[in-house]
């Protein structure tokens, strides 16, 4: 086994990197040409801080698209030579090198990396946004109605927020729960949420349209049935889209444990929206409850909503971390960085550098979702 230079696995790393660094300078220069047209997002470019931001959370989801062309092997593969091997190793037979070194198993750290990246941003975000569209079509209502409702609702809630969270994820990803019926049954529940909310939503919206309605509604139907029964069951038909039993898991602990925080924050600021003018207005004009809180309180509250999200999204990233460092969280064969962490921790003693791509590439994103949130919160102020 032999070492090639630091500088050279540099360079190799940027070279290797170049699809994603041609596509960032491609967002990032559309996207400033046109700002005064993209709304929030736009101004995220007034700020170097939420440029910087923007950049780090585009690196990484543009290498979790493009992780099949960067990773130079499998996150799976072994090469026994290598084993726990330093940054730069290379060995001379079979030409392989390892820019990051290589774990106790022989496999590249680098790939393995770049595929956790997969991992990371196809659960934390899509939980999140299940989770958001759980509170916000609880908060709605129980912000806008008040009494019985919202009482029931918010003691729930607060049910929830009273225990402990880290207990709270150990419990519903722990073995002895994840064989029973819970989790497939709290992910049943919270997945028909999606379909509920856009059955809301365009009832509300196109209600005097019956046959615009109905078609929409069919399509909605039919799609939504076949993503609820190919994530909860398993049981699609064209062998698209499954989830495994683990991922299934940390979905349902996701939503259950950041819902009920959603749902406090879309409560409170519709119970201050509704007492404003124009929500005065559109009950005047005969305007539905349910469009009145869709089309009229919802995009008034979207900028504390967005910034909550970025926040919620880092956070997320930070319990599957945690939950992987613990062994509870995806197969122990997944490349996610908890994962990661948690089978090179052991040896940090004999290649100090063992820990740092995974342990880098977890605290990057979430730094690059807190400076878009901090950003975010500011542009939605001066709002």
């Amino acid at each position: 086994m032999q070492y090639i230079e630091a500088h050279q696995v540099f360079i190799e790393i940027i070279m290797r990197l170049w699809l994603v660094w041609l596509c960032i300078f491609v967002i990032m220069v559309s996207s400033y040409i046109v700002r005064k047209r993209l709304g929030l997002y736009g101004k995220i470019y007034n700020s170097f801080t939420g440029v910087i931001g923007l950049c780090i959370v585009l690196f990484w989801f543009l290498c979790a698209i493009f992780a099949d062309q960067i990773a130079p092997y499998d996150p799976l593969q072994q090469f026994y030579q290598l084993k726990r091997s330093k940054v730069g190793a290379f060995d001379v037979e079979t030409g392989v090198t390892f820019l990051l070194g290589g774990d106790n198993l022989g496999r590249d750290l680098f790939s393995r990396m770049i595929h956790g990246s997969q991992t990371v941003l196809t659960i934390a975000p899509a939980a999140t946004l299940i989770a958001f569209l759980v509170g916000v079509t609880l908060g709605l209502p129980a912000g806008y109605y008040g009494k019985r409702i919202d009482a029931i609702l918010s003691f729930i809630a607060n049910l929830i927020l009273a225990f402990p969270v880290i207990l709270l994820f150990y419990l519903l990803v722990t073995p002895g729960i994840r064989e029973t019926f819970v989790p497939v049954g709290m992910a049943g529940l919270f997945f028909l949420f999606p379909i509920i909310f856009l059955f809301l939503v365009l009832c509300s919206r196109y209600r005097e349209r019956p046959v615009l309605l109905s078609m929409q509604l069919s399509a909605t139907l039919l799609v939504g049935v076949w993503l609820y029964a190919s994530l909860v069951f398993n049981a699609d038909p064209f062998h698209l889209l499954s989830l495994e039993p683990n991922e299934l898991n940390i979905f349902a602990a996701v939503i259950f444990a950041s819902s009920p925080g959603i749902f406090r924050i879309v409560r409170g600021l519709a119970m201050d929206i509704k007492t404003r003018d124009y929500i005065t207005a559109a009950q005047t004009r005969g305007e539905g409850v349910w469009y009145i809180m869709l089309w009229e309180m919802l995009p008034n509250i979207r900028g504390p909503l967005v910034v909550d999200m970025c926040l919620r999204i880092g956070y997320t990233t930070i319990l599957l971390g945690t939950l992987g460092f613990f062994g509870l969280g995806l197969s122990p064969e997944s490349s996610d960085w908890g994962s990661m962490i948690n089978q090179t921790r052991k040896y940090i003693r004999i290649v100090p550098t063992m820990v740092l791509p995974a342990t880098l590439a977890l605290s990057s994103l979430i730094l690059g979702f807190n400076l878009l949130a901090d950003v975010l919160r500011e542009q939605s102020l001066k709002d």
